[in-house]
């Protein structure tokens, strides 16, 4: 066993805004640290935060960013793309819908589009490393997401062909971050093409067993597709890279389940709440955590369609470190040990 969970920390998506304290990076990790976060997650597209072509290109003003953190007792955890990784792939029946996660010089030009979200994850790489970063958090983008349903039944080899134009598409990408020393967490959530274990695996074979495709692990989005979230930890831990601690509860009826009927989050059966406020077994994760030696962030992302976001996060934050378990370096029994040789093993098995 090696390691222990860090934190807390905050993903800061949801929480930047036009009007202070989130609207710049100094004066949001002030906020931040103020309720007992050690950690900040930036999200990559939000300018008001971070400047990623000047990230990627200059050393000077990844370390003002640096001490930005430090001088309210953060670090930086990582940095986000899920906005960018989403453009690298892109089904045509979304093309509309996922314009606005680009610049407008480029809507209506998918072509166009998908060569400016592949710089920005090269930019994000080169930003990684000159950050001191380990680890990035992205979506895979989707082809085959419109096809999850096999109705009509799926002509044979599509499934094959997206996953393989998957691969090709980020396998650029996974070989820059492996130059910059940093894994590439995708957060497995409905909507991209790697939603689930099953899809993870298809894609990680599909480049080769990459050693820097790794996983984002959200358990709330396993309770929304009625996942086994402890066995996937159990299954996949070895690829867990980083973790984003949200809470989700799932409540069928007898009109709606996992589709939802297309309500609205707050009518659904399947909702994200508030740490503490859904039906996710956090002890049983923060266990699992520990037994595998997880060394990574626990952080925040709020999505609660009921509750205010500086209420989540505030208690958020308490959450995360009551959770944290501190790993022993000790078994339980040792009190009851003795000293032991090779002699001693041999004669207590009857061996000559």
């Amino acid at each position: 066993m090696a390691g222990m969970v860090k934190g807390p920390a905050i993903f800061l998506a949801q929480f930047a805004g036009d009007a202070a304290p989130f609207n710049s990076f100094d004066s949001i990790c002030k906020w931040a640290a103020s309720l007992g976060y050690k950690g900040v997650q930036i999200p990559a597209w939000d300018g008001r935060l971070i400047d990623l072509g000047k990230a990627a290109s200059s050393q000077t003003y990844c370390d003002e960013l640096n001490g930005i953190a430090a001088s309210h007792g953060l670090v930086i955890t990582e940095l986000a793309t899920h906005l960018q990784g989403q453009l690298v792939a892109v089904n045509p029946a979304f093309d509309e819908a996922f314009d606005g996660f680009a610049p407008a010089e480029v809507h209506g030009n998918p072509a166009a589009r998908q060569k400016w979200a592949v710089e920005q994850m090269m930019n994000s790489a080169k930003a990684s490393k000159r950050l001191g970063l380990k680890a990035h958090a992205t979506f895979s983008g989707s082809l085959a997401w419109p096809f999850v349903y096999p109705w009509p039944q799926r002509a044979p080899g599509l499934i094959e062909t997206a996953f393989a134009e998957l691969a090709r598409r980020w396998r650029p990408i996974l070989d820059a971050f492996d130059d910059a020393g940093c894994d590439v967490a995708y957060e497995i959530h409905p909507g991209e093409d790697l939603f689930d274990g099953a899809t993870f695996e298809r894609f990680l074979d599909a480049v080769g067993g990459h050693k820097r495709c790794n996983i984002l692990y959200d358990p709330s989005h396993f309770v929304l597709q009625q996942l086994d979230y402890l066995a996937f930890l159990d299954i996949y831990h070895e690829r867990v890279k980083m973790f984003h601690v949200k809470d989700a509860e799932f409540n069928p009826t007898g009109r709606q389940g996992v589709y939802s009927g297309y309500a609205p989050w707050v009518e659904r059966a399947g909702r994200f709440r508030s740490l503490g406020d859904g039906q996710v077994d956090f002890r049983a994760i923060f266990s699992k955590m520990a037994q595998y030696g997880f060394s990574s962030w626990a952080v925040l992302e709020w999505e609660c369609c009921l509750k205010h976001p500086e209420d989540g996060a505030r208690e958020g934050a308490e959450f995360i470190k009551r959770h944290i378990i501190r790993v022993t370096e000790k078994a339980f029994d040792d009190f009851a040990g003795g000293a032991i040789d090779q002699s001693m093993i041999r004669r207590t098995l009857g061996l000559k």
